[in-house]
């Protein structure tokens, strides 16, 4: 029971998938996720649909905060939920808190689907409900044997976006669930560890930060902040060595260190969970099926696929896709990535830029590592016909999927996996 006696039955620990959103979901992003769920469901499960009980072990939780709240609220999206509940053991998780903060109310959705739309939380060791609390014991539960380590990927600036926050809680949540805790600061996410931060009407995300390494001390656990070297120089962030072979660097909070993309993708070579804004995480069964798209031998690392969502040339999140997508393949990790929604305007057209400048065509990019071991580029078709453009007919490296293909790409176990599950990370 949680504190309003709202029944959170064991069963429900143990899903194999979740996924958990904190920014904007767009009708269209749910409705591919409604059609891979559908896809799940009748080409793996169909036993599910024929036997569709409200005593089945929950398979899909999605875990909501942030502004993904709204997708239940508005009438185009909540529409699309309202498919998804009813297909067989989904359930979504809300956060009681960011629903009162916005004024969101999920009563009339809750009425329909009593058992599978949750909007109270668990208590956590402090004695109020915490959000967090439920997306790290999921996590601390998705792997056997249970994982020491829960890792968050932050990606954006703190103050500007409240994700900096969740990055906080959700660490300190990980820490009451007994787990070691790791941060990956890339792109504007190295922001968070600057020193000095005085916010007069915000919590100070770098003091949080450095209670979270503090706490970690003093339980005995691991804790592991890692900067990219690549983003933080492009920032301003100075280093030096300080004759150890450590790179220091005076404008970071003392828990964060700043490090080549190598080291970060090191720790993702690992098979502990890795949370972040937007991400899924997609267990795998050793025995099943396997994809019929030519992919590379996996190895122990789970899979990583990479939504690249955003348009290529307005802020960095699409370039920054690939070239952490490239760095994954280079440590030897099966890595995907699937240009989808305004992600696919990096495919169309012929890209041209001004001779002799600085900045990067993302075709020229895409061409030069198309190809690469361990990588393989995919462009999702229903985006590109939504917007009424098609692929450059050149960059033939990146193959045309619908969605039963993605079905595929998120659901059938790699040839020779050995990972419990693989990653999903919405740039």
């Amino acid at each position: 029971m949680n504190h309003v006696g709202v029944p959170l039955s064991e069963k429900h620990d143990m899903n194999p998938h979740f996924f958990l959103l904190g920014g904007p979901v767009s009708q269209e992003r749910l409705s591919w996720i409604e059609e891979c769920l559908k896809f799940y469901f009748v080409k793996l499960n169909p036993e599910n649909l024929l036997h569709h009980t409200k005593s089945q072990e929950c398979v899909f939780s999605f875990f909501l905060t942030g502004d993904a709240l709204y997708s239940l609220h508005e009438p185009g999206t909540a529409r699309v939920w309202e498919v998804v509940l009813a297909l067989p053991s989904v359930r979504i998780v809300c956060d009681r808190q960011e629903l009162s903060l916005r004024g969101i109310s999920v009563e009339g959705l809750k009425m329909k689907y009593p058992d599978q739309v949750i909007d109270h939380n668990r208590l956590g060791i402090g004695g109020r409900p915490s959000f967090w609390n439920d997306v790290a014991r999921i996590s601390r539960q998705h792997e056997q044997p249970v994982p020491s380590t829960i890792g968050y990927l932050q990606l954006e600036s703190p103050y500007m976006h409240r994700s900096s926050l969740a990055a906080v809680k959700c660490l300190a949540a990980a820490l009451e669930m007994h787990a070691s805790v790791e941060l990956y600061a890339y792109l504007d996410g190295v922001h968070c560890g600057h020193t000095g931060q005085s916010p007069t009407e915000f919590a100070n995300i770098g003091h949080g930060f450095e209670t979270v390494c503090e706490k970690a001390a003093k339980r005995g656990l691991s804790c592991q902040m890692i900067v990219s070297s690549r983003c933080a120089a492009a920032r301003g962030y100075s280093t030096w060595d300080d004759g150890q072979g450590q790179v220091v660097s005076a404008c970071t909070i003392k828990p964060f260190r700043i490090r080549g993309l190598n080291e970060m993708i090191d720790r993702f070579a690992r098979n502990h969970i890795i949370l972040g804004e937007d991400v899924a995480s997609i267990q795998m069964k050793k025995e099943g099926q396997s994809s019929s798209f030519p992919l590379q031998e996996a190895g122990r690392s789970p899979p990583v696929t990479i939504l690249v969502t955003s348009t290529p040339y307005r802020t960095e999140r699409a370039s920054g896709a690939v070239s952490f997508a490239v760095a994954c393949a280079a440590q030897g990790i099966l890595t995907r990535v699937i240009f989808i929604e305004d992600g696919v305007y990096a495919l169309t057209g012929n890209h041209v830029q001004e001779a002799e400048t600085p900045a990067f065509n993302l075709q020229e990019v895409i061409d030069a590592v198309a190809g690469s071991k361990n990588l393989e580029l995919y462009a999702f078709q229903p985006s590109l016909h939504q917007r009424g453009i098609v692929k450059n007919a050149k960059m033939n490296a990146v193959l045309d999927i619908g969605i039963a293909e993605l079905g595929q790409l998120l659901f059938y176990p790699p040839k020779d996996l050995q990972a419990g599950h693989q990653r999903i990370i919405i740039f």
